[in-house]
């Protein structure tokens, strides 16, 4: 067989020229939409059901949470195992599916059950919430933001309702987590010995105070020539708005909620911290989907800040602090270079020792033909391009340089014994 294939090739060596071109060609179009991560996929098809349960201590949530949606969950069809955990406030139920499991058609499934078992939930429980595909190496970008200016609680506003969802915009993002939030919020700090003192309950402080907020419809007017929608307008906009709200009418007058009740701007009780640039800030993580190319993503991220640094005058952003594409694109240099000196010094062994500058030239297209294959082998094979591959193809390099070198300067001594044999 190694025979044929020689012949054949010499016979047709034309079209192996033309056909190897190509392939270098063609190869360099298909590496370039490649998927680049920093470590391979190793994570089994998953799906992580998490539900919030303010107020509820580590084992209720256990009791009331987490143990009816797992019965709900338990029978899913491909189902391998089921991990959870419970902390203060919060469940975790995570559901780890057989390999080779179609990831959506698996979160469908899951969809149903949850559907059906929100109804035995506690009321304080909000609704179970089914995360984003995520990919094992999930986490592309982490992004600090800091101010010289603006608070914490200001920062928050910004980054969860501009930075953020111009993030979430970008192909290949599934979530941005912010670490260090404080979200803006009106409250109203109660003591019960003066709600006691004037007669007033905390169910009328809710009660009022939700129908001071709430916004309904306001239907609309008719006209001879058209019907004009009526919108409701809430006044509250900080919490001196709020002190003028009745709460209760005793002997004829209206008792206000300022009178009974402190009205402030605050935030929940933080359940996490920043520390950027030595002073308290925001810390953006963005993860990725299992499909998402990381380089690329990384660089879209990177386009869509510099898009909204323009606006963003008071904020300093810093996207450095955690960024795997700088491996991956430092691999790729390492690569390139070692491609580079390895093709350099067979040309020049070759042309030193040989002094043929065909053969020279066969041997240096061999190693990016064959570097090239492999990388195209990966594509077809729905693998992605690493840094663990990079480096076994770093280190390939010198077999190829060793085989590229001693093979030709083989078949050339070969040709010239031939040459001076008595009946070439």
């Amino acid at each position: 067989m190694i025979k044929w294939l020689v012949a054949t090739s010499l016979r047709l060596r034309i079209t192996v020229v033309a056909m190897t071109m190509l392939l270098l060609i063609a190869g360099v179009r298909i590496i370039s939409t490649t998927h680049f991560d920093v470590f391979p996929e190793f994570a089994p098809p998953l799906v992580e059901i998490q539900t919030e349960a303010p107020g509820l201590s580590t084992s209720e949530v256990e009791i009331l949470v987490t143990v009816p949606i797992e019965n709900a969950l338990n029978g899913v069809s491909w189902l391998k195992k089921v991990r959870s955990k419970s902390v203060l406030g919060l469940s975790s139920v995570v559901l780890y599916f057989q390999d080779g499991t179609d990831i959506m058609q698996a979160r469908q499934l899951v969809q149903e059950r949850l559907s059906k078992v929100s109804g035995q939930l506690p009321s304080v429980a909000h609704l179970p919430v089914m995360l984003s595909p995520l990919s094992s190496t999930s986490r592309v970008l982490k992004i600090g933001i800091s101010s010289k200016k603006l608070s914490q609680m200001e920062m928050t506003t910004i980054a969860r309702w501009t930075i953020r969802p111009r993030l979430m915009a970008v192909p290949g993002v599934a979530n941005v987590a912010i670490w260090g939030q404080r979200d803006r919020q009106i409250q109203i700090l109660v003591d019960p010995d003066n709600l006691y003192a004037h007669g007033v309950t905390t169910g009328e402080i809710v009660k009022s105070t939700q129908e001071a907020v709430t916004i309904g419809g306001g239907g609309f007017i008719d006209t001879p020539n058209q019907r004009m929608a009526v919108s409701h307008i809430s006044k509250i906009k900080k919490a001196a708005d709020l002190s003028d709200i009745p709460v209760a009418y005793k002997n004829g007058l209206p008792l206000k909620l300022g009178d009974v009740a402190e009205l402030t701007e605050g935030f929940p009780p933080p359940i996490g911290d920043a520390i950027i640039n030595d002073g308290p800030g925001l810390l953006l993580i963005v993860e990725k989907q299992p499909w998402g190319n990381t380089l690329e993503v990384t660089q879209k991220i990177e386009e869509a800040l510099d898009a909204l640094l323009p606006g963003l005058t008071d904020l300093e952003i810093d996207s450095h602090i955690f960024r795997p594409a700088t491996f991956i694109e430092m691999s790729l240099q390492n690569l390139k270079k070692a491609l580079l000196i390895g093709c350099i010094l067979v040309i020049a062994v070759l042309a030193f020792f040989l002094n043929d500058w065909r053969t020279a030239l066969i041997s240096a297209l061999a190693i990016p033909t064959s570097l090239i294959t492999a990388a195209m082998i990966l594509n077809y094979q729905w693998g992605t391009i690493n840094t663990m591959v990079l480096a076994g193809l770093v280190i390939a390099l010198g077999s190829l340089v060793d085989d590229a070198v001693i093979s030709v300067e083989n078949i050339m001594r070969r040709l010239r014994l031939n040459r001076k044999a008595a009946s070439p």
